[in-house]
């Protein structure tokens, strides 16, 4: 579990970048922070990481406070993927890369070198293929493999989608996904509200420093008060329902739907019309 409690931070004692923040992610959450740039969002990974520390308040990892944690600790708890791999990958084939956490924390052997190929043989990487010669969204596959071999609780995904395409998306955040639904708690920063719509099931907005909506996805990406004060869009098919909600003859599952299967169903109910529901998996 992770606590801020009344938590602010600054950078060499400067203005104040976080004010006061508080909230608890507990185990098995799958969170996305959501905001504009400089709304607090990748101070706030920062903190969790053990990269920044708090200027008031705490932040506590399983009721520890970061400040009482060495970093090989914090690694052992909480991984992280920038948002760019390259800025993580650093070594000259993928078997070393996926090696890389467990030399630095001291735990090379049979257990690591079989958890690398296991997750080898999971991705279908080439063990001994150069890093940097992959395309984008293998690299960013790969960077993610070399977080997960090494089974922390709790990953930090920074951007997780920036630069790839439809389907390397797809790919990594299926991948995140079944992570946190065999428990792996997930903390996400990310601009893309399709994204955070389909995959997370919490949303934290902020803005200036600040947390202005903490609550279930669709629920703070409905509040048209939070949308205005954290300058976000929802997802497309929730604005399309936001709007159509808006006219009084808008039947109440249309004006409700947040995705593309229940914006389907909506509108053929409303036509008294059936919907297979093979055909509304294949849309959405």
């Amino acid at each position: 579990m992770i606590e801020f409690k009344n938590v602010s931070a600054s950078y060499d004692g400067e203005l104040a970048v976080l004010n006061d923040v508080s909230f608890t992610v507990n185990n098995g959450d799958f969170v996305a922070f959501v905001g504009t740039n400089g709304a607090g969002k990748s101070t706030t990974m920062r903190l969790v990481n053990g990269l920044l520390k708090p200027t008031s308040g705490e932040v506590l990892i399983d009721g520890v406070p970061t400040t009482s944690l060495k970093t090989s600790e914090l690694a052992r708890r909480i991984g992280f993927l920038f948002q760019n791999p390259d800025r993580q990958i650093c070594c000259n084939t993928v078997r070393e890369e996926l090696m890389f956490g467990f030399k630095a924390l001291g735990e090379e052997g049979s257990e690591a070198e079989a958890r690398v190929d296991a997750m080898i043989e999971r991705f279908g990487f080439d063990a001994d293929a150069e890093p940097y010669l992959l395309n984008r969204g293998t690299r960013q596959l790969l960077a993610l493999a070399s977080i997960i071999v090494l089974a922390p609780p709790t990953i930090i995904l920074d951007e997780p989608t920036t630069g790839l395409d439809f389907r390397e998306c797809v790919k990594v955040m299926d991948v995140v996904r079944e992570l946190n639904e065999n428990g792996t708690t997930v903390i996400m920063v990310c601009h893309d509200m399709e994204v955070v719509g389909d995959f997370a099931r919490r949303v934290i907005a902020m803005t200036a420093g600040r947390v202005v909506a903490d609550g279930p996805t669709f629920e703070v990406l409905r509040d048209g008060r939070v949308l205005k004060e954290a300058h976000i869009l929802p997802p497309q098919v929730t604005e399309v329902s936001l709007i159509l909600g808006r006219e009084a003859a808008c039947p109440a599952a249309v004006a409700e739907a947040n995705t593309v299967a229940q914006m389907v169903t909506a509108v053929a109910q409303a036509c008294d019309r059936e919907v297979e529901d093979v055909e509304v998996e294949a849309i959405d």
